[in-house]
């Protein structure tokens, strides 16, 4: 079985102890034996027996046979730990700007179902926000043949401002109210406990829990679509700020006194990168463009590649800001791996190889490697899954806390 979650985890999670590293480790592996944790973890045997007798009595891991073979002088098959499948189930959803997608998960991070069903025009007031997160949801239920009563926990990927220890929504393009306490509205409505992140975060969750960031210390994720978020990852872990707001890439100044952004301030990167950007120039650049924001965006694109000298200036100002933002955050950070994500991939300006070569044109040369570029499909289910795997962190730390009723 695979695993799931970081695999280079070397010390326990702040507050943690033995028990959750083991139970961590047992985790990322999919199955492992008790021999191995002992020598992953430098623990002694007698102390995994007993802390992974404690996990098992509180119904969250299982043995199974090994698979690889026998084990022991008289040949007898080794006895793996593993997750417990049906311990619980969890659901992911991101809230986009025209659709909801959700993917439900087992305690073994399965995939049981996933649902992409249209939201209505944004941004809306909270209660519309409610009811189309509702009605996604009760549809990946029911194709999973599930009900509310069967989730242990919802995790919810929202652009803006948000807070996730608290779980106040500060500023949305999806919300046309501010602070607005949407983890308690949606526990109401739902009847279910609810943890909610901005989305960036979550789709580098998605990645440090799913994807290539696994077995990665320091990662970046970069995303842009109707917006430009970051998520970061240092030393295996989420790193949000001290207020939650340690990853806004977009609002990044690259500009004294420049364009517009809808954050209200001036000259953030956002402002010439992201679709609703592009659409402002592009009402200068094409007069007479198709009304439909979409239609506009792919026609600007187009002219750009026909040779369009207004269109391709739009996008090449974007593309050089865009190289020197991402040139800041290889200078603070020093990441392994920058991954860039998002709806506008399909754009290749901004992966072209001049932003390529105006990254490490810009970044600090002290003789090593340039940091590796990687661009990843984008697809709203991958944003999902790091909704659920924010409900599974969350579960996975209450129940071992004893702060909910095990299986």
């Amino acid at each position: 079985m695979t695993g799931y979650g970081p695999q280079g985890l070397a010390l326990a999670p702040a507050g943690g102890s033995a028990r959750d590293l083991i139970f961590e480790r047992i985790r990322a592996a999919g199955q492992i034996a008790r021999v191995d944790i002992a020598r992953d973890l430098s623990i002694s045997p007698a102390t995994v027996t007993t802390l992974t007798a404690d996990l098992m009595s509180r119904g969250l891991i299982e043995e199974t046979a090994d698979g690889r073979g026998a084990g022991g002088a008289r040949g007898r098959p080794r006895v793996a730990l593993r997750l417990r499948a049906d311990a619980h189930v969890v659901a992911g959803l991101k809230l986009g700007d025209r659709v909801v997608t959700v993917v439900l998960l087992d305690f073994a991070g399965r995939r049981l179902a996933e649902r992409t069903t249209p939201a209505g025009p944004v941004p809306c007031d909270a209660e519309a926000v409610l009811a189309s997160v509702e009605d996604a949801l009760d549809q990946a239920l029911a194709e999973a043949a599930l009900t509310r009563t069967d989730l242990a926990f919802i995790g919810v990927g929202v652009p803006g401002f948000v807070a996730t220890e608290t779980g106040m929504v500060h500023w949305s393009p999806t919300l046309s109210v501010c602070d607005v306490p949407l983890a308690q509205l949606l526990e109401q409505r739902l009847g279910r406990p609810v943890a909610i992140d901005n989305d960036a975060n979550l789709l580098a969750m998605a990645e440090l829990w799913f994807g290539v960031g696994r077995a990665m210390r320091d990662f970046i994720v970069v995303s842009i679509e109707q917006g430009v978020g970051m998520g970061i990852v240092l030393g295996n872990r989420l790193y949000r700020g001290t207020r939650g707001r340690g990853a806004e890439f977009g609002h990044m100044k690259v500009q004294p006194e420049g364009a517009l952004c809808r954050c209200g301030q001036r000259g953030c990167l956002e402002a010439y990168v992201a679709d609703y950007a592009l659409l402002r120039e592009a009402e200068t650049a094409l007069p007479h463009a198709p009304l439909a924001p979409q239609d506009r965006l792919e026609k600007l694109f187009a002219e750009a590649k026909a040779g369009n000298l207004a269109a391709r200036s739009i996008f090449h100002r974007a593309g050089r800001l865009f190289a020197i933002g991402l040139a800041n955050i290889v200078n603070i950070f020093d990441p392994e791996l920058v991954i860039l994500s998002g709806e506008q991939m399909r754009y290749d300006y901004l992966y072209s190889d001049a932003v390529r070569e105006g990254m490490e044109a810009n970044s600090l040369d002290l003789g090593h490697p340039p940091v590796e570029l990687r661009i990843h499909k984008w697809e709203d289910q991958l944003w999902a899954k790091g909704a659920a795997a924010l409900a599974l962190d969350r579960l996975s730390e209450q129940l071992l806390a004893g702060e909910m009723a095990d299986a």
